[in-house]
């Protein structure tokens, strides 16, 4: 294995850990924030996450830490209000469905991916990763699936929310290698968009599924420590998102948050003593087995790639469908 092939898969491990523990502080955090001092306010707080994590990368650019890259201004605009009314179609979705319904919902996204990456990319998954991946949604939904009460209008945003999440997250992963930007520089160029998106409409959002408004809710020294706290941590749980689907792949991102799940539920059960059955234990053991299926075959295959054709510059591999220009951008 050459240097750079290594230091290439220590950086994805590195990204992939710095999603898996931020995201789990971040839930944790939240959690209490919500359950136990009672702000409520989850599209709101999300559009205060984006607002901090754009003001804390214009730091960093100014000083140097990473350089700007310019984006196409259609591409870019497009690409964060689109994620911005993802985000907010997600906590609709929450609001208007059971959580049971919710949970099968982000089981929806990885074959939608799976699908839309199979007719508009051309891109082929193997019968092996198939059936990993039957295996991993299989053990989530045990641990995590109770009810499933359904409506219409919860049914149609539950539609609208697995088309947007997968869209937007399959966008991240091409704008970043068709565009030659960074994580952090599209993270940058696109936060603040998100943030509007939602800073105007997550108050109706919220008024319009917990029947309070966030500027009358009573902000004490408890409740901005904690706000303060997510907001820094979402920092790290946004950078993250945007390295993990640009260095690996939208599915792989899916996998790795239904990982976060059955953490989240251990640590649930650990730290905040959430109720937990043979079920739970059961389904998460069902989903390990499918993310380690998942990962051998990944490796496996990818291997099998770069022996075929280690030698091929990057260039003559992307094809004319690749260098096209996106969301109307100009070339």
């Amino acid at each position: 294995m050459s240097s750079d092939g290594g230091g290439s898969q220590m950086g994805v491990l590195g990204a992939l850990g710095l999603s898996v523990t931020s995201s789990v502080a971040i839930v944790i955090c939240n959690k209490y924030l919500m359950g136990k001092l009672g702000f409520l306010f989850a599209t709101t707080l999300t559009s205060w996450h984006l607002l901090v994590t754009f003001c804390t990368l214009h730091v960093a650019q100014r000083l140097r830490f990473f350089e700007a890259k310019p984006i196409d201004a259609r591409t870019v605009i497009s690409f964060g209000l689109l994620n911005g009314i993802s985000i907010g179609l997600l906590n609709l979705c929450l609001g208007f469905n059971s959580v049971g319904f919710y949970q099968m919902t982000k089981l929806a996204i990885i074959p939608f991916t799976i699908v839309l990456e199979t007719i508009f990319l051309s891109k082929k998954f193997s019968q092996s990763i198939k059936a990993s991946l039957m295996v991993l949604l299989l053990g989530v939904g045990i641990a995590s699936v109770t009810d499933l009460q359904l409506n219409l209008i919860g049914s149609i945003i539950a539609v609208l929310t697995i088309a947007a999440t997968c869209v937007c997250q399959i966008l991240t992963n091409q704008i970043q290698r068709r565009l030659k930007v960074s994580s952090t520089q599209l993270l940058y160029q696109s936060s603040l968009y998100q943030s509007a998106v939602l800073l105007i409409t997550g108050p109706f959002v919220d008024k319009l599924l917990t029947k309070k408004d966030v500027f009358a809710f009573p902000y004490t020294f408890n409740v901005v420590v904690f706000i303060v706290l997510s907001c820094t941590i979402a920092v790290s749980v946004n950078f993250s998102t945007f390295l993990v689907i640009g260095t690996t792949s939208p599915v792989t991102y899916q996998v790795l948050g239904h990982l976060k799940t059955c953490l989240i539920l251990s640590f649930g059960y650990t730290l905040l003593k959430d109720p937990f059955t043979f079920r739970n234990v059961a389904g998460i053991l069902v989903a390990i087995l499918g993310m380690g299926l998942y990962s051998y075959f990944s490796v496996s295959e990818s291997r099998k790639k770069n022996e075929v054709g280690p030698t091929l510059p990057v260039n003559t591999q992307m094809s004319e469908k690749d260098s096209a220009p996106l969301l109307g951008a100009k070339t």
